[in-house]
């Protein structure tokens, strides 16, 4: 029986992509690939959920997808202490990170917050936890009264 190959690994085999430091990359590009993270599993449950016009799809997903809900689901992360040291540091490396980009419709904290909350979903991409990144994703939206 063949071994099953991640999704990650075999775009890293297929694209030719060489294995990452994650204690190399800068937050911001940890939270460059959260953020997509973070948007893919929302509309995949989204979608999974029914067959609805891409306009009911869209509105139902930016109630999830915003920095308003990151910033909520971090905040109830870190306050129920679900986060190990490693990962509260990542987070907390992507809050800090000096960006370019301003909120649309965010304070700057709350814009600061769900960076660090998408750095830290990169991270565990990067390094394939995808159970963990589900786990986090489910206990936030669960805390913060959203659960899908």
């Amino acid at each position: 029986m063949e071994k099953s190959v991640s999704w990650l690994a075999q775009i890293r085999k297929e694209f030719a992509c060489g294995e990452v430091n994650l204690k190399a990359y800068s937050p911001l590009t940890l939270a460059y690939i959260g953020d997509s993270v973070y948007d893919v599993i929302i509309r995949t449950v989204v979608v999974g959920r029914g067959n609805k016009s891409a306009h009911d799809l869209h509105n139902t997903v930016v109630g999830y997808v915003n920095a308003g809900t990151q910033a909520a689901i971090i905040d109830a992360l870190c306050e129920s202490e679900a986060l190990t040291e490693e990962e509260t540091a990542v987070y907390k490396r992507g809050r800090n990170a000096k960006s370019n980009t301003v909120a649309k419709n965010a304070s700057v904290i709350e814009y600061r917050k769900a960076t660090g909350m998408e750095a830290l979903l990169g991270y565990l991409y990067l390094r394939e936890d995808f159970s963990r990144i589900i786990e986090l994703i489910q206990t936030g939206l669960h805390k913060i009264g959203k659960a899908l």
